[in-house]
């Protein structure tokens, strides 16, 4: 199998867990034999990005990285140790590495048997180590990425937590004092020396703009999550001045190196001070921030401005450099325009001052319009203005001796007559002339006249499409219902209205194409389609009201089925339908009183659907009877119903009080109702009787007759 085969089955397998993580452990255990250290160059590259990748990916948990981490220790061991290897396999094994260290730490502190585990990276940390400073700047960047991690790991963090998967998190905290295998003592001075080994970069004389951005960029996060460390860090930040190579000569790769350490220093220390604004070097930080920003500013400033030239003795002498203020008169360019020869021309003609053959030929429709019209902005900005009056002038001379021309006057002594010489020459007829009667027989014996073929008439004439074919009922119950599901699809995506504001008596329904708009469009058109339909025979009347019916009823159940899917919220909904229908009922009564009337079918459906759900927290029913639009005894028989669950009768008798003090026309079918109540339920009698003693005069004697009665019929009674 090719190479190329190879790494395509590789790549396969890579998209594979890319989509599945829980893969990770089969195909990496099957790679390592693959990517070997003596495989070909390209398996190693693409083994050492793949496992690079896995390691960083954050789709693997960290326990199922912890084991594969152990596994792949000696396959990583072979390959940075090989001093031939490859510079991109073995920047992608220190990357690995940096992301790795962290896992087999955390191995080594729960598993101290395992030694040979933490040979191998002890083994594998001062190959790296070694490599640091004599390797290209890719695989620099990377050791510097890994020290990082190594200090991270071997340095105290505050408030460690074993339980988490957080690699920052493990820390020298996690060891125990009696570990058999790490030493805290002796890892925290190798984190030190390798700290450092890091910082060491701020104090040398010559400094690499890259291996600089990339040491601060590490050092952010150790400032961040090691405390203990960031004083140290900061201090020899401090003492760092990343404008020292701009006393050097200027070039362009020293200016971009200075301006990028520059900024990544200013970055870095605005950070720390954005993060602990009351931290002891705060101020500090501050002073050196504004120092550098101004220095910046100094050398750039300086370095961009240039020197104005020594004013010189006669600012008009051409050998001398002239004044600034000094008049010079700069020669005007004449522009050289020929004139027209006599006779016809084109527009083009007209307008091109220097004719060029080469030019002529060339079509400017192959360039797209918005080339031409940026090349047109681009010349017109470039041209001299001179230059383009002396043009206009010209062409406009051009026009007006072309308009003032006169026609050429014709010589008649030399003009051509317009005919041709082989007319000149005359042949008499010798023949004698036909008479009457042999041009008529020759007539007759003549075939007949083809008749001319008529040319057709191509002028454009009305067309109209047929109509259409008249739709049946069922058809348009189908189409019907498919356009109020459409509908009421739209209202579910809608959002719920936030603050509604007032608009006053003077408002437009379904103005502002939200979910109260929609609302008002679908319950006109449930209720008010089937009313005023055009006059016409009886036949067609009715079919239409039948048809009409039909689409209304479907919105309406439409319409009760998503009310009830959220009564609640949607209460607001209900009421406005139910006016609506309401509305309806007093205007087809008003034109046929033997209409159907819909209002107190879906007011009694509405409310049987959602009574069932109520409890006894709830103000839907106080609200809901309060503000439809009509009330009658069928509904409060649905009110008094309530009673029968304890739970609810204090919703039920709450409602009864509302429409008794805030509805003045439907207060003695409210008072009756708590009538029947106080008469059928034991539960609700205290408080029944307390609001008709309230709002019934005459109720406290009525019940003290009764007791009487009562108790002189149970005397009489027992006398007998």
């Amino acid at each position: 199998m090719s190479v190329e085969q190879q790494i395509q089955q590789l790549n396969d397998a890579r998209k594979l867990v890319l989509k599945d993580p829980s893969h990770y452990q089969q195909i990496v255990q099957g790679i390592l034999p693959i990517i070997g250290p003596g495989a070909r160059v390209e398996l190693r590259r693409w083994g050492a990005d793949f496992l690079a990748e896995t390691f960083s990916s954050p789709t693997v948990p960290a326990r199922e990285k912890e084991t594969l981490a152990v596994a792949v220790l000696e396959t990583i061991k072979l390959m940075i140790e090989s001093e031939q290897e490859d510079n991109a396999v073995v920047k992608s094994i220190v990357q690995c590495c940096a992301s790795i260290y962290p896992l087999i730490f955390r191995w080594i502190i729960n598993n101290s048997y395992d030694r040979d585990s933490w040979e191998r990276i002890t083994a594998i940390k001062s190959r790296i180590l070694r490599i640091w400073d004599t390797a290209v700047s890719g695989v620099r960047i990377c050791c510097i990425k890994f020290a990082q991690r190594v200090v991270l790991v071997q340095t105290a963090g505050p408030n460690a937590d074993p339980r988490r998967d957080d690699p920052l998190e493990v820390s020298l905290a996690l060891v125990p004092p009696n570990h058999a295998v790490l030493l805290p003592r002796n890892l925290e001075a190798e984190s030190s020396g390798l700290l450092d080994r890091m910082l060491s970069i701020f104090q040398e004389s010559v400094s690499d703009a890259v291996m600089v951005d990339a040491t601060l960029n590490s050092l952010s996060i150790l400032i961040r999550v090691r405390p203990q460390v960031s004083g140290k860090i900061l201090n020899v930040i401090l003492n760092f001045n990343p404008l020292k190579l701009a006393n050097s000569p200027m070039t362009p790769k020293l200016r971009v190196m200075v301006k990028s350490m520059e900024k990544t220093t200013r970055m870095l220390l605005m950070h720390v001070n954005k993060r602990d604004p009351q931290g002891p070097l705060a101020g500090r930080i501050q002073q050196y921030v504004e120092r550098m920003v101004r220095s910046r500013n100094e050398i750039f400033d300086e370095a961009n401005r240039k020197r104005g030239p020594p004013e010189p003795v006669d600012g008009l002498d051409p050998a001398k450099r002239q004044k600034l203020g000094a008049q010079i008169l700069v020669p005007m360019p004449k522009l050289d325009i020929p004139v027209l020869k006599p006779g016809p021309h084109t527009i083009a003609e007209l307008f091109t001052l220097k004719p060029e053959p080469g030019l002529e030929k060339f079509d400017v429709a192959v360039f797209p319009e918005d080339m031409v019209v940026q090349l047109g902005i681009t010349i017109l900005q470039k041209l001299d203005v001179n230059l383009l009056n002396q043009a206009v002038d010209g062409v406009r001379a051009r026009f007006n001796s072309l308009k003032t021309a006169q026609p050429e006057l014709l010589n008649a002594a030399t003009a051509p007559l317009g005919i041709e010489e082989d007319e000149d020459d005359y042949e008499p007829d010798f023949f004698s002339a036909e008479d009457t009667e042999q041009i008529l027989n020759k007539l007759d014996n003549a075939p007949p006249e083809e008749p001319k073929a008529k040319a057709p008439d191509m002028a454009l004439k009305h067309f109209a499409l047929p109509p259409s074919p008249p739709l049946t009922s069922e058809e348009i119950s189908q189409i019907s219902q498919g356009t109020v599901s459409r509908v009421f699809e739209v209202m579910q995506t809608l959002e719920e209205p936030g603050k509604k504001s007032k608009a006053g008596l003077n408002r437009l329904a379904a103005s502002a194409y939200d979910r109260d708009a929609w609302i008002t469009l679908i319950t006109r058109i449930a209720t008010r389609s089937p009313v005023d339909l055009e006059e016409g025979s009886n036949v067609i009347k009715a079919e239409a009201n039948v048809a009409a019916l039909s689409v209304c009823n479907t919105i309406r159940e439409s319409l009760y089925l998503y009310i009830l899917e959220d009564f609640r919220k949607r209460i607001d909904i209900a009421i406005a339908w139910l006016c609506e229908e309401w509305y309806n009922d007093k205007v087809q009564m008003m034109h046929n009183p033997t209409a159907v009337l819909q209002y107190e079918k879906w007011v009694l459906k509405v409310l049987d659907g959602i009574l069932p759900y109520l409890d006894g927290r709830d103000k839907v029913l106080t609200r809901f009877l309060g503000e439809i639009p009509g009330l009658s005894l069928d509904v409060l028989s649905r009110v008094k119903g309530l009673c029968r669950d304890p739970a609810l009768v204090q919703v039920a008798l709450t409602s009864l009080l509302y429409l008794v003090m805030m509805r003045p026309p439907s207060r003695e079918m409210a008072l009756d109702a708590f009538e029947d109540i106080w008469s059928t339920y034991d539960d609700a009698k205290p408080i029944a009787a307390k609001y008709l003693t309230k709002w019934r005069p005459g109720f406290t004697d009525r019940i003290k007759g009764n007791d009487d009665e009562k108790k002189s019929n149970g005397v009489t009674a027992v006398a007998a």
